[in-house]
């Protein structure tokens, strides 16, 4: 399924869960380190006001914390609800369950979780262009701008990461998506070249 809104989730293995499910571009909160990394949190309000957020955390008081934070820090217009019901149990990679005996995103079935992001209010694009360009850069773009695999890509990667207010430890990667979630193909060149 693809959606306009990138979707904001905890932690990496919220994201791995998540990715096989919505075509969109996913991030996460690092868990709590969101509430120091000021960086992280400018990123989420750029996609926030480009193209809408959805916030899909844990049913536990940690997922609500996270998700009050997030809630105060960006914008309401630009922001939905995703929920995932109360399911206890425990993830397969855990030995033992979490604090309040509850499944979190990574435990959910695909469907449950489609359908979550579903109710949010989330925009299903069937076949069409998204309001940004996804896709338009590729990592061979990147390596023709020097920002990949040259031996100055790393310090060519920070001054863009700087110029452009994104968290300085991105990697390339993660540039990409970004870039591709934020800006078309001529903005950035305007950018780069402006």
């Amino acid at each position: 399924m693809r959606i306009q809104e990138a979707i904001v989730v905890e932690g990496r293995y919220d994201k791995s869960a998540l990715a096989g499910v919505v075509d969109t571009l996913i991030l996460d909160t690092a868990g709590f380190g969101v509430f120091k990394d000021g960086e992280r949190l400018a990123l989420l309000r750029k996609l926030a006001a480009k193209r809408g957020l959805i916030v899909l955390t844990d049913p536990d008081g940690a997922g609500f914390v996270i998700r009050n934070y997030l809630k105060g820090a960006i914008p309401k217009g630009q922001l939905k609800h995703a929920y995932v019901p109360d399911v206890y149990g425990k993830e397969r990679r855990k030995r033992a369950p979490g604090k309040e005996g509850k499944l979190g995103v990574e435990g959910m079935p695909p469907e449950v979780l489609r359908n979550a992001i579903l109710r949010a209010g989330a925009t299903v694009l069937d076949g069409e262009a998204p309001s940004r360009p996804s896709g338009d850069l590729t990592p061979a773009d990147l390596f023709a701008l020097g920002l990949s695999g040259t031996p100055d890509a790393a310090q060519r990667r920070a001054v863009l990461l700087k110029k452009l207010e994104l968290p300085e430890h991105m990697s390339a990667k993660a540039l990409l998506s970004a870039l591709n979630a934020l800006y078309t193909p001529d903005e950035l060149d305007e950018l780069l070249n402006g």
